[in-house]
């Protein structure tokens, strides 16, 4: 009975009453939005809902698939809590999204060499893979760390399951920057290998962790060449048949992979907004995407970013605050292997609303760390004034460590925005661990911390509510 009583009351605290009202505009310290900032981060460790909302997302819904009845009911989900946060609008934006599906059966395995057995490798379709022909392919393997090396190999090439294996480069400060270095073999693996006469791609997992979990991503096809049947293998597997090749043995891999393309299926974009006072024809987006692998169950990627951009406006409803412009959270579909709901959104708006600033999490729900601004060709010209605008507000972050306000960020949903001339801003968080999980069966709610990711809601608030006020 005292156990049931304490579990009330501590559910009874976390839906308790609105945060105090807080300041509109100057602190009394005189520092502008100081008191602001402060409420709204003391809020969100106090009575945050976002690592609530992770729970359930992940919990009942799990991965999000394009496509996918999960993400059906995963937009149903968000749109009902957008309601429930009493927001002033919401409402569904349906367009057709790819719908992929990996099937029941990946497997791998290293043929005898010798007298021993097959030895099992872990991979993991690439989203957006065709079946492997006539169901089990069998092939010898010929390694390659680059699309030059595969191209020179000439006729050696044909034939044969083409391993990619350029890791990312661990001396890279930036994990992000190490990932952009290796991730056009993933892309592109398939289609380079089908030109140079190969029957497969084998690509080292996009991760600089050593294990034995494959990461699965986004591939592509040409209509040049022939769909030849793409895969990762886990780092582990990537040493171990790296070791058999440079020992200068004949490796054989026998694989199997049953996935297909399906019809295109409707889906929608959810978006929720607090309609401006002053101008609310004037729009600031803060947003994620809500599909996700089938790998693991997107805690990090991007339920995350979708649960910290409903956070974000519930945290200034809360506080009592009431923007001038309008806030509007916008959860896109189909990031992962398509950017429909990017592209759809940007079509939209283009021509009908001013979109001030466009504001995406999709870094992973680690504790902020600042903000980076795009460099988008698309607003390069204006990066620099942006930059330099935005950083007169990082005073406002230095409590919690996330004023780092630089160059070089955005996000793929809010890009067509940027496009469009739109600045661009992505909440960059702590980076050294997020490709551990990325796209893999690792990506699980245990590995979100709770007050990390309520840090990262309230710095979208404020960051979001400040521009509402004051403008670029």
């Amino acid at each position: 009975m005292k156990n049931i009583l304490l579990l009330l009351l501590l559910l009874s605290l976390r839906s308790g009453p609105s945060l105090p009202a807080a300041p509109q505009g100057e602190a009394l310290s005189g520092k502008p939005y100081e008191d602001v900032a402060n409420t709204i981060i003391t809020g969100g460790l106090a009575t945050g809902r976002a690592y609530e909302m992770l729970s359930e997302l992940t919990g009942s819904m799990g991965a999000r698939p394009s496509g996918s009845p999960q993400a059906n009911r995963a937009i149903l989900w968000a749109r009902q809590k957008m309601f429930d946060m009493g927001f002033d609008s919401v409402w569904l934006e349906k367009l057709m999204v790819p719908h992929w599906v990996r099937g029941p059966v990946e497997e791998a395995y290293i043929e005898p060499m010798g007298a021993g057995g097959r030895i099992p490798l872990k991979i993991c379709a690439l989203g957006g893979s065709v079946a492997t022909p006539g169901g089990t392919l069998t092939a010898e393997v010929v390694e390659v760390r680059s699309f030059e090396e595969l191209r020179a190999m000439g006729e050696k090439a044909r034939g044969k399951i083409i391993f990619f294996n350029r890791p990312m480069d661990r001396a890279k400060i930036s994990p992000f920057e190490a990932y952009g270095g290796a991730v056009d073999q993933r892309g592109q693996g398939a289609v380079e290998a089908a030109k140079a006469g190969g029957v497969a791609a084998l690509v080292r997992s996009m991760t600089t962790r050593l294990d034995d979990v494959p990461h699965t991503g986004a591939m592509h096809y040409a209509d040049s060449v022939e769909n030849v049947p793409a895969a990762a293998v886990s780092t582990v597997g990537a040493r171990l048949l790296d070791s058999l090749l440079s020992a200068g043995k004949t490796v054989r891999i026998s694989m199997r992979l049953s996935c297909e393309t399906l019809p295109d299926v409707e889906q929608a974009n959810v978006i929720g907004e607090i309609r401006g006072s002053e101008f609310p024809g004037e729009v600031i987006v803060v947003g994620g995407h809500l599909d996700s692998w089938d790998k693991g169950t997107g805690a990090h990627d991007d339920g995350a970013g979708c649960v910290q951009s409903i956070e974000a406006l519930r945290l200034i409803r809360a506080a009592g605050l009431r923007p001038k412009r309008t806030i509007r959270a916008v959860l896109f579909i189909n990031e992962e292997n398509g950017l429909r709901g990017g592209v759809d959104y940007a079509s939209r708006v283009r021509g009908v609303e001013k979109h001030i600033l466009a504001i995406e999490s999709d870094a992973g729900g680690f504790a902020p760390r600042g903000f980076g601004v795009s460099t988008d060709p698309a607003i390069l010209a204006m990066d620099s004034a942006i930059v330099e605008k935005l950083a007169r507000w990082s005073y406002l972050f230095a409590p919690i460590d996330a004023d780092r306000i630089r160059a070089g960020g955005g996000g793929a949903d809010i890009s067509p925005l940027g496009r469009l001339g739109v600045p661009c801003v992505g909440l960059r968080p702590e980076a050294h661990r997020y490709f551990d999980y990325h796209h893999s069966d690792s990506d699980t709610f245990d590995k979100v911390n709770e007050r990390e990711l309520e840090l990262g809601a309230a710095a979208l608030a404020i960051l979001s509510y400040v521009i509402a006020q004051e403008g670029l």
